[in-house]
């Protein structure tokens, strides 16, 4: 498994929930611009040298922005590594 260094955090890519009744017209799976919070890195340094901890915590699901990150792939699972900073909510 990856560990994420710095701000960084690893999500595993959720895919977008199908609608029933709906026409689908393409083979295409979108994928949503949420995932699972797989592992996080252990913060950034502020400018004065001392240690920012990641908020993000393990577990949870989280909304991200759009064509951000680097993808991933371990297996058959699909991850994304991203900055903290593009996290854009956390799902309750």
């Amino acid at each position: 498994m990856v560990k994420p260094l710095n701000d960084y955090v690893l999500l595993e890519k959720l895919e977008a929930e199908k609608k029933v009744g709906a026409i689908i017209l393409t083979n295409e799976k979108k994928v949503a611009n949420a995932g699972k919070v797989i592992a996080v890195g252990p913060g950034k340094k502020d400018k004065d040298g001392k240690l920012v901890p990641v908020e993000i915590k393990v577990g949870q699901t989280v909304v991200f922005r759009e064509y951000s990150g680097t993808d991933y792939e371990e297996g058959d699972r699909k991850y994304l590594l991203i900055k903290e900073e593009d996290i854009l909510a956390i799902v309750e």
